[in-house]
């Protein structure tokens, strides 16, 4: 198992993405992995399930039509382990990205199908929050969440389809993967806003 501080991990992030809605998601995808190996029986790994939530995207911002394809290559410069270079990659599975690729490496871990499921619903519980007057995830109820989900004008970005087949892919109810979600971010908010405010990003 790859043996990557969050320090050095971070680190690597922000050499390749200088974009504070990047930074931020991967932030926020960072804490709500680390959530959910604490609250699925992985404590031990959390740390471990975090690096790879905080790496995910690591070649998004400036390789968007080649992304999960071009990020084994940084990592691998960067030492990174096969382990991580595999879930990293795996959140892309099934999808086509603009170079005409479809990435076909596979959520095997339930980390790794974790990561799959999570990511594309942490933008589009982000969304939903910023339309609150809180602007916030800790006053969201999942019915609330369920109607912006429904909305086929919101956050079109973010794929529905992808939620779906993640939490399909994990065996379990849709909403219990909102939900889960939901809770994962409220947890980790107050978190995320200090540690971009400490990089001058807020």
């Amino acid at each position: 198992m790859q043996t990557i501080t969050h320090q050095q991990a971070f680190d690597l992030l922000k050499k390749y993405n200088k974009d504070s809605f990047h930074i931020q998601h991967a932030l926020t995808v960072e804490a709500v992995m680390k959530w959910y190996a604490n609250e699925l029986g992985y404590g031990e790994d959390a740390e471990y399930w975090g690096i790879v939530g905080l790496l995910h995207d690591i070649d998004f911002e400036l390789y968007p039509a080649e992304h999960c394809l071009k990020a084994p290559e940084l990592l691998r410069e960067a030492g990174v382990g096969e382990d991580v270079i595999h879930a990293v990659c795996s959140h892309g599975y099934g999808i086509t990205v603009e170079c005409g690729a479809t990435i076909d490496v596979e959520p095997e871990h339930e980390m790794e199908k974790v990561l799959f499921a999570a990511d594309e619903l942490t933008g589009l519980i982000w969304a939903a929050a910023l339309m609150r007057p809180s602007k916030s995830t800790k006053d969201m109820e999942l019915k609330s969440l369920k109607k912006k989900y429904k909305a086929k004008g919101f956050a079109v970005g973010c794929s529905r389809e992808v939620i779906a087949r993640g939490a399909e892919q994990l065996g379990w109810e849709l909403d219990k993967l909102l939900e889960m979600t939901i809770h994962a971010m409220a947890a980790s908010e107050d978190e995320i806003r200090a540690e971009m405010t400490a990089e001058g990003l807020d």
